[in-house]
């Protein structure tokens, strides 16, 4: 939508709101004093908007009367793009939508190529894949709980656990190689198996980290003030939440216990005991406490995936799909002839018609794939959870206040890079 359009249909909203109030009867009308609305751009740049969006809200002094969210600042047109890239190359674009737990983007997007190709993942793969992705998760978290704080002033618990996500991610890097965007794994398997290095600093960081979040959770969950900012803020009801397509931690803590892992299980998670938080409300205070519960079952998987990692290969046995060794490639011709014909993107897919979903940091993360027999997708479709939620956002922050709608805004984690994908 053009910016000029948008304001024309904010000016219109202000119109029917004056015009409203005034048959209403229940506020003064312009016989009685001069008033006038104001109309506020939240963003596109802002720290409350955690990223490029934008929010025009119409204002009676303090409270909101409506918002009109403008998205499309960072779009990027990864699906069209994805439609010119051979099948493995597409994982680097999967990263970059929400960046704050990508390795579950890669995952998602391996296991809905594999499920074209009918590739069975070795059973140590997928427990290797389970424990990035709760990682992931945990990171996720910790970045909205944590800045949630700092937008109603409270900066100690980010620092606490931004020392946790720096560890996490030196994990990543003994993992992969990489940090924030990390093109983990491959289609049909990981890269390489974990080293001993990284299993060790993993296992570190099981012992350690439980203290810290329970520090973290002793400065917030009952933290008068912190209670006081977020406790009946920015509600929503399970009806409603359904209505808009609410997935993840934004629906569970609505009170539905959809989860994606327990519902339709993949890689393995039937395997493992966790539980699945929900909330009553759906207010700012649940979306913050189901986090910081989903937190310690991500880390109660992980203990278990890593207690019982199964002996066996890191890999399917697919040459071609799976890159073979780069030592191999140096001396053996059929390695060499794989090698090129996947980095070249000369092996084409089989036809059909998928589709596979994830349980992201922000919901239910799907990927929507169709093959028509050719060495690229013919048709791609990302699932984002942030787009299909934020439409939810302006008629969860109207007749509250503005600092309301920063907090709820905060606490709904609305990823731009993923929102605008």
């Amino acid at each position: 939508m053009a910016v000029n359009d948008t304001l024309e249909g904010t000016h219109k909203i202000i119109q029917e709101a004056k015009e409203q109030q005034q048959n209403s009867g229940l506020v003064p009308t312009l016989n009685d004093f001069s008033q006038e609305l104001t109309t506020l751009n939240l963003g596109p740049t802002h720290p409350a908007t955690h990223g490029i969006f934008q929010n025009i809200l119409q204002m009676d002094g303090e409270r909101i009367i409506s918002g009109v969210p403008t998205i499309g600042y960072i779009h990027r047109a990864f699906e069209k793009i994805a439609e010119r890239r051979p099948f493995y190359q597409i994982t680097p674009l999967t990263d970059r939508m929400n960046y704050c737990s990508s390795p579950i983007n890669n995952m998602g997007w391996h296991m809905t190529v594999e499920k074209l190709l009918g590739v069975t993942v070795p059973k140590r793969a997928q427990y290797m894949r389970v424990i990035a992705m709760e990682l992931a998760r945990i990171t996720d978290h910790l970045i909205c709980n944590s800045i949630l704080g700092v937008d109603t002033g409270a900066f100690t618990g980010f620092l606490y656990v931004f020392q946790e996500r720096e560890k996490v991610y030196e994990i990543y890097e003994e993992i992969c190689g990489a940090r924030l965007t990390t093109n983990m794994g491959r289609v049909g398997g990981m890269e390489r198996d974990f080293s001993d290095v990284a299993i060790q600093k993993l296992r570190d960081w099981l012992k350690t980290f439980p203290a810290v979040m329970k520090e973290f959770e002793s400065m917030f969950n009952r933290n008068r003030i912190f209670m006081d900012r977020v406790v009946n803020v920015g509600p929503i009801t399970a009806e409603k939440a359904l209505n808009y397509g609410f997935t993840g931690p934004n629906l569970r803590a609505a009170g539905v216990d959809y989860d994606v892992r327990a519902m339709n299980p993949y890689s393995s998670y039937e395997d493992f005991e966790f539980e699945i938080p929900v909330g009553t409300k759906g207010d700012t205070y649940d979306r913050f406490m189901v986090r910081n519960e989903e937190i310690w079952q991500s880390l109660r998987i992980i203990n278990q995936a890593l207690e019982n990692l199964p002996e066996g290969p890191f890999h399917a046995d697919a040459p071609h799909y799976y890159l073979p060794p780069k030592q191999a490639v140096y001396k053996n011709m059929e390695a060499l002839i794989y090698h090129f014909k996947i980095i070249m993107g000369e092996i084409e897919a089989p036809v059909g018609e998928v589709y596979h979903s994830v349980e992201g940091g922000n919901g239910e993360l799907g990927f929507y794939l169709i093959s028509d027999g050719g060495r690229t997708p013919y048709r791609l479709h990302f699932r984002r959870p942030c787009f299909i939620y934020y439409q939810a956002y302006p008629e969860m922050v109207v007749g509250s206040s503005l600092s309301d709608a920063i907090v709820t805004l905060s606490s709904m984690n609305v990823i731009a890079g993923e929102l605008d994908a």
